[in-house]
């Protein structure tokens, strides 16, 4: 059986590890669908589609779990995205989310999902790791060591930075307009 993850990756913590090890106990194959990949170069998208590929696909590779990871890009409407999805992924069986718009859009289309509980929410946040970037706190502890390597190559900090403190957006997504 194959699992279907889907998130941004914005970027891909060990929060995401985590969750995709629990899904890997339940199915003989993972799909990571590396969302909104068309957004970059934002606060809250800070990384190209391509960088957070290559972040989850570093930090998943020591698994014993095959492991795809796809990009897929936004379709515009919540309705369509879990046909949208089917065509951009290796066929999967069930949806391991935990984002209600997600689930319920995934089972109005017929789809089974399953959740996986969340681990410890407050110290491997997306939002909360860009913060840290921006305001030089700590924040490679969050990350699997391939993050670091690849926030490290593309230089991320400083694009985040930049993003930010020039007004434009911020990590959170106020002034984003991008999803």
């Amino acid at each position: 059986m194959r699992g279907f993850y889907p998130g941004r990756f914005q970027p891909f913590h060990g929060g995401h590890r985590r969750f995709v090890e629990r899904i890997a106990d339940e199915v003989d194959e993972v799909v990571v669908g590396v969302g909104s990949a068309q957004a970059s170069h934002t606060g809250r998208n800070p990384f190209t589609a391509g960088e957070r590929v290559t972040m989850a696909h570093r930090a998943l590779a020591d698994l014993e779990t095959t492991t795809y990871v796809v990009s897929i890009e936004d379709v515009g409407q919540h309705a369509l995205w879990p046909a949208h999805v089917r065509t951009q992924c290796p066929r999967f069986e069930v949806v391991y989310t935990n984002n209600p718009m997600v689930e319920r859009v995934c089972e109005e289309d017929g789809l089974d999902v399953s959740g996986v509980e969340l681990i410890d929410r407050d110290r491997y946040n997306g939002t909360d790791v860009r913060r840290r970037m921006v305001e030089g706190d700590t924040w490679r502890d969050r990350v699997p060591e391939a993050t670091v390597d690849v926030v490290e190559e593309v230089d991320g900090v400083k694009r985040l930075r930049r993003v930010v403190e020039h007004g434009q957006h911020s990590v959170d997504g106020s002034g984003d307009d991008s999803h």
